[in-house]
């Protein structure tokens, strides 16, 4: 695989530079955004190979994110991680028929567990 590219959708500041580092450090080209906007610009430019996917943020949620990117030709075989705060049960309904590759609950996962989790996604080997 060439180096891999990673998308980080996440409006808290520190974890968007949280997760850039733990990527880098792993070896992946890292872009983030801060909202749904940004994050459906960033993802066309890209093309990565996995998005790392906010649910609740301004201007557009993650929810709302992936559907608009789910209905591009470009954005409906995207390999995405929703990462949030959110339980699965609390999740907005229209997630569940929006293909998603695992939901992690931020408050259980540390950060070195959801870039295992990258990796096994991703089915490459942690550097």
């Amino acid at each position: 695989m060439a180096t891999p590219k990673a998308v980080v959708v996440e409006d808290d500041q520190d974890l968007q530079h949280l997760y850039r580092l733990k990527l880098e450090h792993e070896g992946f080209i890292v872009f983030a955004a801060s909202n749904g906007v940004e994050g459906l610009k960033v993802v066309k430019e890209t093309q990565p190979d996995i998005i790392l996917l906010d649910l609740m943020m301004p201007v557009m949620n993650g929810t709302e994110m992936l559907a608009a990117m789910r209905a591009e030709p470009w954005g409906s075989n995207a390999r995405v991680i929703i990462l949030t705060n959110i339980s699965r049960d609390e999740a907005p309904q229209a997630l569940r028929f929006l293909h998603v590759d695992r939901y992690i609950v931020k408050a259980h996962h540390t950060p070195a567990q959801v870039i295992t989790i990258v990796h096994e996604v991703l089915g490459i080997q942690p550097t």
